[in-house]
């Protein structure tokens, strides 16, 4: 109900907003294609920031891409799995989410 991964999709991505909004009224946030980050890769969470920001200083070995899409398996389709991808390569299955207003925390 929520997202397009290879048992459903037909072999290709889909039009955004055809399957069920997650509780914060967010759609396709898994499945459908991988979302980059604005975080660089990092092996693991050690030194990250704590407060929300996007993880962009260190080693640029690639930038983190989330969710999985559309020719995954439905397991793959979450916000925890990440993958490494190069922002010189064109990658099939890989989009952008583009935010506009975000609110910044006023947490310190």
């Amino acid at each position: 109900e929520y997202a397009w991964y290879a048992e459903n999709a037909g072999g290709h991505p889909h039009v955004v907003g055809q399957k069920r909004p997650n509780r914060f009224g967010l759609y396709d946030m898994h499945g459908n294609v991988w979302e980059w980050c604005a975080d660089r890769w990092h092996d693991n969470y050690q030194g990250a920031p704590a407060d929300g920001r996007g993880w962009t200083d260190g080693e640029l070995i690639g930038w983190v891409v989330r969710g999985g899409s559309w020719d995954n398996l439905s397991y793959f389709c979450r916000s925890a799995n990440r993958y490494r991808g190069l922002p010189d390569y064109r990658y099939f299955n890989v989009g952008l989410r583009v935010v506009v207003g975000a609110r910044t925390s006023s947490r310190p």
